[in-house]
């Protein structure tokens, strides 16, 4: 039974498969940034390897909801304090679906993003390495979550 939302022009209705491909194209994008992430390290690019290894675990917690059936309210946008607070409230804390230790991977990560981006501190080997061992394991236990796809 599909799920509609009505918007003021318009309404979307989200069926399972629709769901699940959405759900596989976060992933897909999940993967696509986990990767960049490492070459970025390989690299010694170490600021650019912390934006792309949040942007992993982030775009993998969108996965992670869409899969668990959680959406954004209204226009669908994911904000970042969305994502973070049903991740860790709904996902690891109410429903339990992924372990404690991964409550902070999106905080921490989002504050190394931010100094690389934002601020004239340089992220060192040992942090973005650290990073994107964070990141692979969250991406990673969406995956494992989700059946082992690999989109």
């Amino acid at each position: 039974m599909p799920l509609c939302v009505l918007y003021t022009v318009r309404t979307l209705c989200y069926t399972m498969d629709n769901v699940i491909n959405e759900s596989n194209m976060y992933l897909r994008k999940a993967l696509e940034s986990l990767a960049g992430a490492d070459s970025e390290r390989v690299n010694r690019r170490y600021n650019n390897c912390a934006t792309r290894c949040y942007y992993a675990a982030f775009q993998a917690a969108i996965a992670g909801l869409l899969a668990a059936g959680i959406r954004p309210i209204g226009a669908g946008q994911w904000s970042h304090t969305f994502v973070h607070g049903q991740f860790a409230g709904q996902l690891i804390r109410r429903r339990k679906l992924y372990a404690s230790a991964l409550r902070d991977t999106l905080p921490r990560l989002q504050k190394l993003r931010h100094e690389a981006d934002y601020t004239t501190y340089q992220v060192t080997e040992t942090e973005a390495t650290r990073a994107f061992r964070r990141s692979q394991a969250f991406v990673g236990a969406i995956q494992e979550r989700r059946g082992g796809e690999r989109s």
